[in-house]
């Protein structure tokens, strides 16, 4: 595993940096599933929590980016986004037979609404959704929140990586 990835620039603006190191972070996820088997890939390596799987930390941050921007911040209909399901906690881990290479191209896709929410918003806005105490956060806020959640979960990924067939690396 060879990437090519680069931090913001150190002299970066405050949405610049933000923005930046949550991408990095979002890249850093999608690299730790180039060239995975797609068996591997919905494979389980952790006995206790059988959905921590590559394809499913996937699938969970598709569903984090939804539920933070597009949920929280935007006022959006949750119905839709499986982290709402109170009869499964885990159900936005679950990939109900999806391909890796389609739950990647779902997340790169939220990421990019993510961004364009993102682009059209002030970092001192704060979230519209009515039900919700977390949607009070103002966009800088959740920024922060999404650098810390894709950074842990990358962590994840890196450790089920090198559990399933031993890749290691840091860029």
């Amino acid at each position: 595993m060879s990437p090519s990835l680069e931090r913001p620039p150190l002299q970066a603006d405050e949405r610049t940096a933000l923005v930046g190191w949550l991408d990095l972070q979002r890249q850093i996820l999608r690299w730790k599933c180039e060239g995975l088997a797609e068996a591997d890939a919905h494979r389980a390596v952790v006995p206790t929590s059988p959905a921590m799987t590559m394809a499913g930390l996937i699938s969970h941050m598709r569903w984090v980016e939804h539920t933070w921007f597009e949920v929280l911040f935007l006022g959006g209909d949750e119905k839709q986004n499986p982290s709402f399901d109170e009869t499964d906690e885990d159900a936005d881990w679950h990939t109900d037979g999806a391909t890796l290479k389609d739950l990647l191209a779902a997340y790169e896709a939220q990421c990019a609404r993510s961004n364009e929410i993102v682009a059209a918003a002030s970092l001192d806005d704060v979230g519209r959704h009515p039900d919700y105490r977390s949607a009070k956060a103002n966009l800088r806020w959740i920024l922060l929140h999404l650098v810390e959640e894709t950074g842990r979960h990358a962590g994840h990924a890196d450790i089920v990586r090198e559990l399933l067939d031993g890749s290691r690396g840091y860029f």
